[in-house]
């Protein structure tokens, strides 16, 4: 049951999340993307910060995965920003 009730809130939060950032004009989504870098970058810092604390071995592997992933996350992130930020530049 607990399993569902968190699936459940985890898809509502996809719809609408996806029905926000649909409705944020096109001006803006450079600033949102650069701030969603940034919340990344808190991202890094949390699993850090909970693998080097963690116990288990099991546990430091998914902190592993974990940095790497939200490493991967945040360079996407700041390439894609930069690639729309060109778009902008006068030729």
């Amino acid at each position: 049951m607990e399993m569902a009730l968190l699936l459940l809130i985890f898809l509502i939060s996809a719809i609408l999340g996806y029905k926000i950032i649909k409705k944020v004009p096109t001006l803006l989504h450079t600033p949102l993307m650069s701030g969603t870098n940034a919340i990344s970058g808190v991202t890094i810092l949390g699993s850090l910060v909970s693998t080097a604390f963690s116990l288990m071995f099991s546990s430091k592997i998914l902190g592993f995965i974990a940095i790497v992933l939200a490493t991967v996350n945040l360079v996407g992130g700041f390439v894609v920003t930069d690639r729309m930020l060109k778009m902008f530049k006068n030729k």
